[in-house]
């Protein structure tokens, strides 16, 4: 048997066709995957994604089919918002805590079905969703290895999707459809992580060249590039959205008491919802926002200059520390230099 250590990193199911394209077999981890960081150029390939079409492999997401007649009491159990609104064929964004108030994660939740759930989340968390699911009727699997995704992104998404025949129109923000495809079936969610017109498209693995291959073809009149990790982390902050131990260490990760953050401290009070009945980590929110408790502040900043800012501290009067940036860039689509970064609450809406 293998060691685990000498093992070498997965391939996901696109990978007879994205290896070949990856000129400078330039490849990163994600979740023990391989998954290409560039294809050949990161600014051609962000440009694909503001101005025409992309394709982004996310397969190696973390997929978690959540299931059984206890299923969404399970997750309002669970997770900061109320899954009772949650429609048929919808999703919405949330996030979950522990007991004491401090993110887990953050991802998608899909509502296949009344008792039928589909919970997507960038870092691994089976033994915690099992351990929470005490005294529910619900059945909970990890499906990451028997799903296939791709991310269609960019202005032309939609064009792309009506050349292959797939019938999009009317589908809304953050709702899905069920078509037909090549003897089988593709999901397509109106979801998408670059802050653009975009879509997810999940299929059996058996499918996922014939996919791939029918994308690419149709999509070449509307300018379909397919695209690294890179490009998407750069329209990613351009967004404003948050990546979990970039952005936020997930609490039972955290070698540090003082590294984890609330909701409330990563601009996710929204999500909070305090009228839907108990769910973990509510009583410390509760006592957070009532007591405005909150040590931390996620901003985004302009930063002057054409420098990165990326790994900076950020002092109070060029004195005192009072922050850091996660995350930064100079931001083609805004021709601006911007950051995401934490910042100790009391100096939150400082100017000088």
């Amino acid at each position: 048997m293998t060691a685990h250590f000498t093992a070498p990193l997965r391939e996901t199911p696109f990978h007879a066709r994205t290896a070949p394209l990856n000129r400078l077999h330039n490849w990163g981890a994600w979740a023990g995957y391989r998954t290409p960081l560039c294809y050949g150029d990161t600014s051609m390939e962000h440009s694909a994604i503001r101005n025409a079409a992309s394709l982004y492999d996310i397969s190696p997401m973390m997929k978690y089919r959540i299931s059984g007649p206890g299923a969404e009491a399970y997750l309002n159990r669970l997770t900061l918002r109320n899954v009772s609104r949650l429609a048929e064929s919808a999703i919405h964004y949330t996030g979950w805590t522990d007991d004491a108030g401090q993110m887990l994660d953050d991802g998608t939740l899909f509502r296949l079905g009344a008792e039928d759930f589909r919970l997507c989340a960038q870092e691994r968390h089976l033994p915690w969703l099992l351990d929470s699911a005490w005294g529910f009727d619900v059945t909970i699997r990890d499906e990451t290895e028997s799903l296939a995704a791709l991310a269609l992104q960019g202005p032309t998404a939609a064009s792309v999707l009506r050349a292959c025949g797939f019938a999009i129109d009317g589908l809304k923000p953050f709702r899905l459809v069920r078509l037909p495809f090549a003897g089988g079936e593709v999901m397509i969610s109106r979801t998408g992580f670059t802050g653009d017109l975009g879509y997810e498209l999940w299929v059996d693995p058996s499918l996922a060249l014939p996919l791939w291959d029918h994308l690419m073809a149709m999509g070449a009149p509307y300018g379909l590039m397919p695209v690294g990790t890179d490009a998407v982390m750069l329209a990613r902050t351009e967004a404003g959205f948050l990546t979990t131990n970039l952005d936020f260490i997930p609490a039972h990760q955290a070698l540090r008491e003082d590294r984890t953050r609330s909701p409330l401290e990563l601009g996710l009070g929204w999500m909070v919802d305090l009228n839907k009945g108990h769910f973990t980590g509510r009583r410390a929110l509760v006592a957070q926002r009532e007591g405005k408790t909150q040590r931390w502040a996620l901003v985004g900043l302009d930063v002057p200059g054409n420098v990165s800012a990326e790994g900076s501290i950020l002092y109070h009067r060029k004195k005192h520390e009072v922050g850091f940036v996660t995350a930064a860039c100079w931001s083609p689509t805004l021709k601006r230099n911007i950051a995401l970064a934490h910042v100790q609450a009391a100096h939150a809406e400082c100017r000088d």
